[in-house]
């Protein structure tokens, strides 16, 4: 029999104890044993997801947001032991990049019907130790926007939220000199945005950063968006939709590159706000690795 652990995040924008004791009946009559947890703060999924190891769960399942998510994926690397998506947040990018259903009661059911699909994750060393990201890291506007979205926004009004603070700041918004250096390889830069990305969807399914962008190849994907106007914002925007990028070094308003090892610092010495999976992640300059097969993620059956 199947053994899972359910951490729900209660300050999630979307987790109501009545959708929790639905999941908790779809799980048990799939007929898994199940165990919930809450999070009370910052550290707890970890906390608990590193329980769910110890006690030799098959599945801890994450019904919360993309920071939740990622917070519980570090307690599993390397482990045995899967990790169950059920989103909850405002985002849920790896959820939409692995084609699990917004809606957290589908989720649940494709969880205990799914397989577990080995993912790659994006590692980044800090003070206080290692932290990971699943979809992408990076500095810029997209950093921006998820520190300066107030929490109580979020809950009131979801995504949109996002896009408020994204008109607020947008005419401040200018590229800036990186220096990237990728596999011993030092390139240059002029962003507004800066990515490394483990997943190839920002807006899943409809934009993508790039072609062949997939979690699962051992390598992470460096791309530079260059927008110091709105046609130049319009013309990088296009070049997404379109799939173009171009040549780091070159006339180019989307610029991509792909590697194991990456360092980023900006060439004016300037200090930026840093992202992972739409969560703080300290300032530039910064350093990731990518972890081939860090963890196992319960997907569709069928799916690929």
């Amino acid at each position: 029999m199947p053994r899972a652990l359910l951490i729900a995040n209660p300050n999630a924008a979307r987790t109501q104890a009545a959708t929790v004791s639905g999941l908790e009946r779809i799980i048990r009559r799939a007929g898994w044993e199940l165990e919930i947890l809450a999070t009370g703060g910052p550290g707890d999924a970890r906390k608990h997801a590193a329980y769910g190891v110890a006690e030799g769960m098959d599945v801890v399942a994450v019904f919360g947001g993309d920071g939740t998510t990622m917070q519980a994926a570090a307690a599993l690397v390397g482990s045995e032991t899967a990790l169950g998506i059920i989103p909850g947040g405002t985002g849920n990018l790896l959820a939409g990049n692995l084609r699990i259903p917004s809606n957290p009661l589908r989720a649940a059911k494709l969880m205990v019907a799914g397989r577990p699909r080995a993912l790659d994750l994006g590692r980044m060393r800090r003070a206080d130790g290692e932290h990971y990201f699943a979809v992408a890291c990076g500095a810029g506007i997209d950093a921006r926007v998820m520190v300066e979205t107030e929490s109580a926004m979020k809950h009131r009004w979801g995504m949109m939220a996002y896009v408020a603070t994204t008109l607020r700041i947008l005419p401040e918004v200018r590229s800036v000199p990186f220096l990237i250096t990728v596999d011993g390889v030092e390139l240059e830069a002029n962003a507004a945005m800066l990515l490394v990305a483990n997943c190839g969807e920002v807006i899943p399914p409809l934009i993508r950063l790039g072609p062949g962008i997939v979690p699962d190849d051992g390598v992470l994907d460096v791309i530079a968006i260059q927008a110091d106007t709105i046609g130049q914002s319009v013309r990088a925007v296009w070049d997404l939709l379109t799939e173009r990028s171009g040549t780091f070094g070159k006339d180019a308003f989307v610029a991509s590159a792909r590697g194991r090892e990456i360092s980023v610092r900006t060439g004016d010495d300037s200090i930026h706000p840093v992202q992972l999976d739409g969560e703080p992640g300290g300032e530039t300059p910064f350093s990731v690795s990518v972890v081939p097969g860090a963890v196992r993620v319960m997907v569709e059956r069928s799916g690929a």
